[in-house]
């Protein structure tokens, strides 16, 4: 799988937005709430990402997007990990799924830092999706 971020892997439609925030499931690691589900286009990555930071709790816009840069990379290195293996196949990811990544913590947090936690998120999203499947 490629380490890219493209745009296509972005959140960005209204109706989508509002449906996983309708009709999603949700979970917390902190500092993360995590709104995620799984929706039937086929794609080419296994997810598209949204990715907020509150206003209310970093009122610097600089602050806020290096939080979400950090995420942002995080994710990126570590997407692989919604599917069976390594490789480029599509078939070998679960379902496609939509994911919301709000961060709410009160302090900018290292890099290694919030890596672990995707990570945590990551492994959590596809051992949800592998229960579903059973």
């Amino acid at each position: 799988m490629k380490q890219a971020f493209k745009k296509t892997e972005r959140l960005n439609e209204k109706k989508l937005v509002q449906k996983v925030f309708k009709e999603g499931n949700s979970l917390f690691k902190y500092p993360f709430k995590v709104i995620y589900l799984e929706f039937d286009k086929t794609t080419d990555y296994p997810a598209k990402v949204l990715i907020s930071v509150a206003k209310r709790n970093f009122k610097k816009a600089v602050t806020r997007n290096k939080i979400k840069r950090l995420i942002r990379e995080a994710y990126r290195k570590n997407k692989y990990l919604l599917c069976d293996n390594y490789t480029n196949e599509r078939k070998n990811c679960f379902k496609t799924r939509i994911i919301v990544l709000i961060y709410v913590g009160k302090e900018v947090m290292k890099y290694q830092e919030i890596e672990k936690k995707i990570n945590l998120i990551l492994q959590e999203l596809k051992h949800d999706s592998l229960s579903k499947q059973k």
